[in-house]
């Protein structure tokens, strides 16, 4: 058996850090040229060409006009774009906690205990083709248009996909690793806790995007129709007094705020998730 010195393996894992820094670099690189070809793209169409008129498509220079403008001025719906933003993360992030924290739970449960999923499937099955959008309605009804209204939208949009996700990652664990446990002594709940759960971590992380998307979505679309203020109010407001400028730039804010959250769920799950 051959020995390599520490000083070599130490090199080794410093070469292959500098590489995937390269790597990392090199994709920065390709992203950024090909957001900078968009923008240019956009201002070519809108203010060299013409090919869209000025009242149905601002040009990229208007858009971030309108961004710094709305930074401190109030107008024309009454609150400044970071109290929207603030408005809109509040909601999003309330339903779409609480929808993990339900959703997580009973997908493991539904899968690992037969009675658990005897008497949740048929309700669960019954509510999951009903469109997130179409809980608006008696939302209002039942909470009216503040804070827990949007919110309950968000949670039912929100804890369906945690719901498949953790159950299908809890139903993928390898009989052979259950055998192992038992094997091993190991009671039922202590094979879910043990060996389950870290197996199915990267299917409950993916459920926990996929919610994440569904979640800021389905708020933006609550708030069209009932809000006071957030992105969705924003926009339904610049689209009721023709402001072109404000609907572009509020969607992408909407497309910031929503990467921020998705790059941030992906920092979590590499530190939680052994792959």
């Amino acid at each position: 058996m051959v020995i390599y010195p520490a000083s070599s393996c130490n090199r080794h894992k410093r070469n292959e850090r500098l590489d995937k820094m390269k790597k990392n670099k090199k994709y920065m690189v390709i992203s950024a040229i090909s957001m900078i070809c968009f923008f240019v793209l956009w201002e070519l169409v809108t203010d060299v060409f013409h090919l869209f008129p000025v009242y149905s498509m601002p040009s990229p220079i208007k858009t971030f006009q309108a961004f710094f403008i709305k930074l401190v001025n109030p107008s024309p719906d009454g609150s400044v774009l970071l109290v929207h933003v603030a408005a809109s993360l509040q909601v999003a992030l309330t339903g779409y906690v609480l929808g993990a924290i339900v959703g997580i739970p009973l997908g493991i449960l539904m899968a690992w205990y037969k009675p658990v999923d005897l008497f949740v499937k048929p309700i669960f099955d019954l509510i999951r083709p009903i469109p997130p959008i179409g809980w608006v309605p008696i939302m209002i009804l039942l909470l009216g248009i503040d804070l827990k209204s949007k919110a309950m939208v968000i949670f039912v949009s929100a804890v369906i996909p945690c719901i498949i996700n953790s159950y299908s990652g809890i139903k993928q664990t390898s009989e052979v690793h259950i055998n192992v446990g038992k094997t091993f002594g190991l009671t039922k709940f202590e094979i879910l806790r043990k060996i389950a759960i870290p197996t199915a971590l990267p299917m409950i992380f993916t459920g926990l995007r996929v919610s994440l998307g569904v979640a800021w979505m389905t708020l933006v679309a609550a708030e069209l129709v009932a809000a006071t203020k957030g992105l969705g109010y924003m926009l339904q407001i610049a689209r009721t007094i023709g402001r072109p400028d404000i609907i572009v730039m509020g969607m992408l804010v909407i497309a910031g705020v929503g990467a921020i959250l998705t790059g941030t769920l992906e920092f979590l799950e590499k530190k939680f998730v052994r792959r």
